[in-house]
């Protein structure tokens, strides 16, 4: 059977007024649900369909949405309020209406008698593994709050990671797209009016001055086959990443492209390192910890290493000799990693590599850009600066024939 969305408004024994809005059924399921909140109904109605552009529309729920929740969460339980009530204050202040919606449905499902985690698995594209497990290490273990702050601190550092590594790649893909986009422009409009004036005037214009012409020429005359060239391209490369193969080649050449390959792969330790010291730390099993951990790898040559690790974990090895067979890992990490072993301390060994290379990143993060710098002044001056002065040469020509 069909749900809808109901707008409620009533006020408790107390006289507090409270709102909200609850999918189910029919009207008699919302006047139930606020009884058992003990909530006097003043009006209960169905909420009006909204009007969403697609390219408007937000539906995913991204590290800082979910880092933000977390934190407000951890928050509210550490604070003594019911879990129901904090779901239920948490959904209503969402503003995406995807994650509202599945918020609303965890609070459901817990007032069912569902445990938190259960309700949780139930939506694997907002929830992952890690935020699952760790949510019923912390029920089973009864410290739900301190392991909400430790998800808490996690998702915020994850995210601060994403956002360093998004913004080392936002520069240059930005400063290329510009230059190319005005190197476009004027061999499509403005050089076209050049080369019929110079045509008109004739005599042998200079080398640069007839690449320029050219490229013009066969870039009107077969621009539609350069697009097409493009989309084709860029269609073949998605399908080749999309095989196992494909996603092993291209990551593998990722980690190494200079200094960009440096920033990929100390986010990825760090992110490795970070979410295993989290895992461990909150009761997590070991090899489920590595299972979870290789899926949040962002990069499948480091999932392929953490996977065998978890394999040989298995037959009775520790975790540091198969992490440094596979060559993914610095020395040092692997070193700090045999010493946690030993002690008995990996959880807050993993957090201070962890922590490390946060700083590394930051460091691979600045050097990148202060590489790139100059180079797309170079490039964009190539480009823009090279096509001018071919269309200049040819002016300082006539104005010569015109003086003399």
């Amino acid at each position: 059977m069909s749900t809808t969305t109901f707008i409620w408004k009533g006020r408790t024994s107390k006289g507090e007024v409270l709102s909200g809005e609850y999918e189910c059924e029919d009207r008699k399921q919302v006047g139930e649900y606020l009884r058992k909140r003990r909530v006097v109904i003043t009006s209960i109605k169905k909420k009006p369909k909204e009007i969403e552009i697609g390219f408007l529309k937000k539906t995913k729920v991204g590290v800082k949405d979910l880092s933000v929740f977390t934190r407000q969460f951890a928050t509210m339980v550490n604070a003594g309020l019911p879990l129901v009530q904090c779901l239920d204050v948490l959904g209503r202040q969402l503003e995406k209406p995807h994650f509202k919606k599945v918020v609303q449905q965890v609070t459901s499902d817990v007032e069912g008698g569902s445990t938190l985690a259960e309700a949780l698995e139930k939506h694997p594209k907002v929830f992952s593994d890690l935020f699952v497990n760790m949510i019923a290490a912390g029920e089973a273990g009864g410290i739900l709050d301190v392991i909400l702050g430790r998800l808490a601190v996690f998702l915020e550092k994850a995210d601060a990671l994403q956002r360093k590594v998004k913004g080392a790649m936002t520069y240059p893909v930005i400063v290329l797209t510009v230059a190319g986009g005005a190197c476009i422009f004027m061999l499509m409009f403005v050089i076209p009016v050049f080369a019929k004036m110079f045509s008109d005037f004739g005599g042998t214009l200079p080398a640069p001055t007839r690449i320029v012409m050219g490229l013009s020429e066969f870039l009107k005359a077969y621009w539609w086959a350069l697009a097409g060239g493009a989309t084709a391209a860029t269609i073949a490369f998605k399908r080749y990443r999309a095989t196992v193969k494909g996603k092993m080649v291209t990551d593998r050449l990722a980690l190494r492209i200079p200094i960009l390959g440096t920033v990929l792969r100390k986010s990825a330790v760090a992110r490795f390192t970070r979410t295993l010291g989290t895992l461990i730390s909150s009761g997590v099993p070991i090899l489920q910890g590595l299972e979870i951990t290789a899926k949040t790898a962002g990069n499948s040559v480091i999932q392929q290493a953490i996977q065998n690790t978890a394999t040989s974990i298995s037959q009775g090895d520790t975790i540091a000799l198969p992490l440094k067979e596979s060559g993914v890992f610095p020395p040092m990490v692997v070193q700090m990693i045999s010493i946690g072993e030993q002690t008995g301390a990996l959880d807050e060994m993993l957090s201070k590599i962890a922590d490390f290379y946060d700083d590394e990143v930051d460091s691979a993060v600045e050097a990148l850009t202060a590489a790139i710098e100059p180079l797309m002044i170079v490039v964009m001056g190539t480009m823009v600066g090279g096509m001018l002065v071919a269309m200049y040469l040819p002016m300082f020509k006539m104005a010569n024939v015109v003086g003399g």
